[in-house]
């Protein structure tokens, strides 16, 4: 008997013949609810529930591995070049969240570059919530465009990571897949987005154009303009 597949991907818009009830209840999501009272931890051990974070206005949530996995680094790498002006004028927060120690959090920032918002949820309850995957799948199609290195070199230089750390650890669980959400005001999701392996993570151009912000050029071919 052939099993069921549900896509990893949701995006929820407005139709043109929807009532105002109609358009809150599709972006109504069951387990948001489930995840919000959940806590998160920023990078001096100060906790605050995950449902703060998109309360009042809404937000591009990212759930990475781990903090060694070499595409989650160079992934928010590129997060980092998106200007605060952009999501200021959108209104729109721009969060990490991991799942390893807060004390990580620091030496991934300086790695990374990254000066936005990041937390972690180190008992990885909201990533279970939210049914993120554990484990890799080679169903998803396509290669990351924010990933430059190749599995070999990426995966030494994530064990050298590992080696030169202050704790010998993996910074959060290697087997765990991240995922990408837009969320809030409240609880109200845009689009989410759940990985299947360590190379199916959304274009950051995808999750600005759906949060309404301002893109931004990460390839390394010529930006193509319309005129």
């Amino acid at each position: 008997m052939a099993t069921e597949r549900f896509p990893v991907i949701q995006q929820i818009g407005r139709s043109t013949d929807a009532n105002s009830t109609d358009v809150c209840n599709a972006m109504y999501h069951p387990d948001l609810e489930l995840a919000a009272t959940c806590l998160v931890t920023d990078q001096y051990g100060n906790s605050l529930e995950f449902g703060d974070l998109y309360g009042d206005r809404k937000a591009i949530i990212i759930f990475v591995r781990n903090f060694l996995c070499y595409t989650c680094k160079e992934y928010v790498e590129d997060l980092a070049k998106i200007p605060k002006s952009f999501l200021q004028a959108a209104d729109v927060r721009l969060i990490v969240i991991g799942q390893s120690s807060y004390r990580h959090i620091q030496q991934f920032c300086a790695l990374t570059g990254y000066n936005h918002e990041i937390y972690v949820d180190t008992n990885r309850d909201i990533y279970c919530k939210l049914g993120m995957k554990r484990g890799e799948s080679s169903s998803s199609s396509g290669r990351s465009p924010h990933v430059k290195s190749n599995m070999i070199t990426g995966s030494v230089k994530s064990l050298w990571r590992a080696i030169q750390s202050p704790a010998f650890d993996f910074q959060g669980d290697p087997a765990q897949q991240g995922g990408a959400l837009i969320v809030g005001p409240g609880n109200r999701v845009h689009f989410l987005h759940r990985d299947m392996n360590r190379y199916d993570q959304v274009p950051i151009s995808t999750l600005l154009c759906h949060a309404g912000v301002q893109t931004v050029h990460f390839g390394e071919k010529p930006q193509i303009l319309e005129v």
